[in-house]
């Protein structure tokens, strides 16, 4: 069965007050035709994981200013004045983890792992309601998996059994998530036939993959 389908079908699978992780670093990297087609459908009270909430005209920005999250869990709103708007009008619950943090927090969801201990954070506010362990005498936070009912993600070359390949700085956080989530939806810049993309520049393996959306090459 092929993996391909349409934008209006992978859409269908992303409903009201889902969890999802979408990919991407200020729009880098992100599934701009798959988002574009969320803020048409006004799916809402969602929860959203990713790096930053981009620009209110680019990438998750815009399901940001339609108001289609509950919840973003996030390391970064400073270029989009409406997260920070939201949040401190009390209309979207937003909480901001240090990037690191976040990435290992998703990764550790993709592993299986019970959680982390890390000593980012500890003395500040990022430590409220937080369980705290001593090693050695330095103290720790322990840090719990994040996990999504649906991962959208980018890359630049997939082939049609899911295969993906990245170039430069576009691959960021779309590997981690894509191992976090219950179903991954990846948008190919570009889908070619299995077998041109070599085995050893397969960045994602087709296992995570379960459904290719095409993108705008």
């Amino acid at each position: 069965m092929t993996k391909i389908v349409s934008i209006e079908e992978a859409i269908s699978h992303i409903k009201d007050g889902m969890t999802i992780m979408v990919g991407g670093f200020l729009g880098s990297g992100s599934p701009h035709k798959i988002i574009d087609a969320l803020v048409k459908k006004e799916v809402k009270d969602l929860t959203l994981i990713c790096n930053d909430t981009a620009f209110p005209d680019l990438g998750v920005g815009k399901m940001v200013v339609g108001k289609q999250f509950k919840k973003i869990i996030v390391s970064h709103i400073g270029t989009n004045q409406e997260t920070g708007r939201q949040m401190n009008a009390g209309e979207t619950e937003v909480v901001l983890v240090p990037q690191g943090t976040l990435v290992e927090q998703i990764r550790s969801a993709g592993a299986g792992l019970g959680g982390f201990l890390t000593p980012t954070g500890v003395g500040t506010l990022v430590e409220e309601g937080k369980q705290k362990i001593e090693i050695d005498g330095k103290t720790y936070l322990l840090e719990l998996p994040l996990k999504a009912d649906i991962a959208i993600i980018f890359g630049n070359k997939v082939d049609k059994k899911g295969n993906v390949y990245y170039e430069g700085a576009a691959r960021n956080f779309n590997i981690v998530m894509s191992m976090a989530a219950d179903t991954v939806i990846i948008e190919g810049e570009t889908i070619v036939d299995v077998g041109q993309i070599a085995p050893q520049e397969v960045v994602i393996p087709s296992i995570f993959i379960d459904y290719i959306v095409r993108g705008e090459k």
